[in-house]
């Protein structure tokens, strides 16, 4: 299946939201949250505070529990999330991004944008039964969750740092044999 721009856009910025709560947390400061904004192309609303950065943190284990959900219990939180936002989506251009969806008002705060934008991606998956798009990594000292958009459906690790270490503990293991 293939996912529309948007969709990958949200997926990508989710993951690696949650994921920054991995040991070590890398979103600690509001300039962190500048540069995962400014990478994943936020637009709208920004309070550039404290509260936005706790806000952005808490919702690490909301995003974690629907993208790791079963494809039933993901569709009834992401019905959840719709209806608590008051999510009505639209299509629009801006910004240099062709034609894509949004559902909340660019005025509304980040982290309500993050979770419909979120949900919204969800919905594709759902809908293309594509949750097996997800996934925890396969590095078992790792619980980041991996974004699989490959063709062949064929990435098992988080990270580059992930598939490193686990290409090298091979490695050592073949040698030590």
């Amino acid at each position: 299946m293939l996912l529309a721009h948007d969709t990958e856009a949200s997926l990508t910025a989710a993951v690696e939201l949650v994921n920054s709560g991995e040991d070590p947390d890398t979103l600690l400061t509001v300039e962190e949250v500048d540069a995962w904004y400014a990478k994943h192309r936020y637009t709208g609303r920004r309070d550039r505070d404290e509260a936005e950065l706790d806000e952005l943190r808490a919702i690490r284990p909301v995003l974690r529990g629907l993208l790791m959900a079963d494809r039933d219990t993901a569709a009834a939180m992401i019905n959840d999330m719709l209806a608590q936002a008051q999510a009505v989506p639209r299509l629009l251009r801006h910004d240099g991004i062709d034609w894509h969806i949004h559902a909340v008002s660019a005025d509304e705060p980040l982290v309500r944008r993050v979770v419909v934008e979120t949900a919204m991606a969800m919905a594709d998956l759902v809908r293309g039964d594509e949750m097996s798009r997800l996934s925890i990594c396969a590095d078992d000292t790792c619980e980041g969750v991996v974004l699989d958009l490959t063709r062949n459906r064929s990435r098992r690790f988080c990270s580059t740092t992930c598939a490193n270490r686990m290409a090298v503990a091979a490695y050592r293991a073949r040698k030590k044999a």
